[in-house]
């Protein structure tokens, strides 16, 4: 009878970090984002820094948008912050088989899907002007959550140029989101939310109207 191999253990230290400014708590954030449920702190911290690992290299994590934020500082510094997160309550530790490894919070999942929609809102307008919207079949599978978050930042943005993309995107996805995406296109061809002002001057005319 085999022995059943025992978790590998690990320790939270955040040294003397007292505390850490948004900006940072955002970028750790999203460097996670590659490796939930899949890798742990050493791998971030590398990411972090800009580290030039084979393993690294091997799964494209150089290509994250914060490879090498931390690169002027040592890899247990960086780790250090990682851990503050961790005892804050931005991200949490949970076991894939023997290995612990990184998942989000509550907390630091609505961080980072803010983080990523403003990410995929720029990208999306800046294939407008080629438009290419082959890009919107890498959105088919993503956590459905940030996809209806991404799909309101489009709607509030007024913006009717994302209509022919909008359009695109709905021939590929699921129904409920093809739903949803019919109601942002309804709402941009319909000139999207009136200015306070104008709804004030709107409002003014037809109590004028009701005088006369």
């Amino acid at each position: 009878m085999s022995k059943k191999k025992q978790r590998v253990r690990y320790h939270l230290d955040p040294k003397d970090i007292k505390d850490l400014s948004f900006e940072e708590i955002k970028t750790i954030l999203r460097g996670a984002d590659e490796l939930i449920a899949t890798g742990g702190r050493s791998l971030l911290a590398k990411i972090l820094k800009g580290s030039k690992d084979k393993k690294l290299l091997e799964y494209g994590l150089d290509q994250s948008p914060v490879y090498g934020f931390y690169k002027e500082l040592k890899i247990e510094y960086i780790t250090a912050r990682i851990d503050w997160l961790i005892k804050r309550g931005y991200l949490k530790i949970e076991y894939n088989g023997r290995l612990p490894v990184i998942v989000y919070t509550g907390m630091g999942w609505e961080i980072e899907r803010d983080t990523y929609s403003d990410e995929l809102l720029e990208k999306l307008r800046s294939l407008i002007p080629g438009g290419d919207y082959s890009f919107v079949n890498e959105l088919k599978d993503r956590n459905r959550g940030m996809i209806l978050l991404l799909l309101d930042k489009i709607k509030k943005s007024g913006e009717k140029e994302f209509i022919p993309l909008l359009e695109a995107w709905r021939e590929i996805d699921y129904r409920k989101v093809r739903e949803e995406i019919a109601k942002v296109i309804n709402h941009l061809e319909k000139g999207g939310d009136l200015p306070d002002k104008m709804i004030d001057l709107r409002a003014f005319r037809q109590r004028r109207q009701n005088k006369d």
